[in-house]
């Protein structure tokens, strides 16, 4: 099978195509004395968000007397993995640039560190959670600032009334409102138990099992909850152990009870499941059920985010983490630090994840009880528990705690889900077990 190509040197031959990558008319703010600063950040799905950095950025720039230039680089087409590159590549381009998960590690040479300004920014909101660290952080050095800006949580958000009525499960008393979660029975073998029910009550759970990062990001999650590593934190294969082989073995039976064509889901697939009334769950932030206010109120009034099932080994939440990073031969370091002290101060934090529609997680032990989850609705209530406001989960993401470079190949190739799909079609579990084993083979050395 054809690999997908991900690391910056590869994406290198993509340096010509980065000037489509860029929004192509930045917003300029006037000259002033202290320098100009450029910046790309994430141009955000949620149509008011990037008013509302723009806004935090105007407020810093007038104080400090700094020229600043705003790109809005968009995902879509990978635009901004591209712009990455092509920077990486350049040694020029932004002074403070957008970097999402694995990204800050594989061009780690290149970034400077935040050291300076991350331990006050700590002091002042609290701890990060362990895959921040795990991202953010290599030999003691911070590679990027947390960005709440399109970080998120990929929980259960569930149909309230299909639980009821085919799983006999009330999420609402699970995770109440405005109380600690009552969720000790809420185990991977309830939700299977769910899922077969909800499935034979014609609304099965809308899981993809694709390439993209939801089918990932939910497969990582539920190995994790049985302690199962491909690659453990000091880059031993551990692909052949009893933990992966009781993972496998449980999506097999979760997988029957799923839509027939998960395996060819991608990210948009779950939101339109839920979107479409056939689903009782799907695995995803609030940007489903954002849409379905507008498009499908009948749904959304339904709907409540809340926590993960717990496996032998845990409660694992699925976690995508963005930074910002400035590049090592930005030509205004210290404007850059400045902005980014800035948009992390709690007050900047509240705007962005209100402006978001609750979309937008702070990493910050401090900030997860902003009144935007509270208020939320349909139904009042329904964005409470995204958040994790009593830690009553560990944020994860796929493939961790390999080493970050050898995690990132095995994100980035989806080898979980492949897994899955190989030993659910009818594969040995031991050739299953060889083939992924193979195939990390192949990312260590690569």
């Amino acid at each position: 099978m054809s690999r997908k190509k991900l690391t910056r040197r590869q994406f290198v031959t993509a340096t010509a195509l980065s000037s489509a990558a860029l929004v192509t008319a930045p917003y300029v703010r006037g000259a002033y004395a202290a320098g100009k600063l450029t910046i790309g950040f994430w141009d955000h799905w949620v149509p008011n968000a990037n008013k509302a950095s723009t806004d935090l950025v105007n407020e810093w720039a007038a104080k400090e007397k700094v020229e600043v230039s705003l790109d809005y680089i968009t995902s879509q087409g990978n635009k901004d993995i591209l712009t990455i590159a092509a920077e990486a590549q350049a040694k020029s381009g932004h002074d403070i640039l957008r970097m999402a998960s694995w990204w800050p590690h594989a061009n780690s040479e290149l970034v400077e560190p935040m050291n300076d300004i991350m331990d006050p920014i700590v002091k002042e909101n609290g701890a990060v959670n362990g895959t921040v660290s795990y991202l953010g952080q290599l030999d003691g050095k911070w590679m990027g600032v947390p960005s709440c800006i399109g970080s998120q949580i990929k929980g259960p958000c569930s149909r309230i009334d299909l639980m009821k009525k085919y799983a006999n499960i009330d999420v609402q008393a699970l995770y109440p409102a405005g109380s600690p979660p009552k969720a000790d029975d809420w185990t991977l073998d309830t939700f299977l138990k769910a899922a077969e029910a909800c499935h034979k009550g014609g609304f099965p759970f809308g899981i993809g099992l694709g390439e993209t990062s939801d089918s990932v990001d939910t497969c990582g999650a539920i190995f994790q909850s049985f302690g199962a590593q491909l690659v453990d934190a000091k880059g031993n294969l551990t692909v052949k152990t009893d933990e992966v082989r009781q993972a496998l073995e449980y999506y097999k039976k979760l997988i029957a009870f799923l839509p027939p064509d998960v395996p060819a889901w991608d990210d948009a697939s779950n939101n339109k499941w839920l979107i479409s009334g056939k689903g009782a769950m799907i695995m995803n932030p609030p940007s489903a059920w954002a849409v379905a206010k507008r498009d499908a109120p009948q749904v959304a009034e339904q709907c409540w985010t809340h926590g993960f099932p717990s496996g032998p080994k845990g409660r694992f939440a699925p976690y995508l983490p963005n930074f910002w990073t400035v590049w090592n031969f930005s030509k205004n370091k210290e404007a850059a630090k400045s902005l980014l002290v800035h948009l992390s101060k709690p007050s900047s934090i509240e705007k962005l994840v209100e402006a978001s529609g609750g979309y937008d997680l702070p990493a910050f032990e401090k900030l997860t009880t902003l009144k935007t989850w509270a208020e939320a609705e349909p139904p009042k209530g329904t964005l409470y528990h995204y958040p994790n406001p009593y830690n009553h989960q560990k944020l994860s993401i796929a493939a961790s705690p390999a080493p970050p470079k050898i995690a990132q190949q095995i994100y980035a190739q989806a080898t979980l889900t492949k897994m899955c799909l190989r030993y659910y079609q009818g594969e040995a579990m031991e050739k299953t077990l060889a083939w992924a084993e193979g195939e990390c083979e192949g990312f260590m050395r690569s």
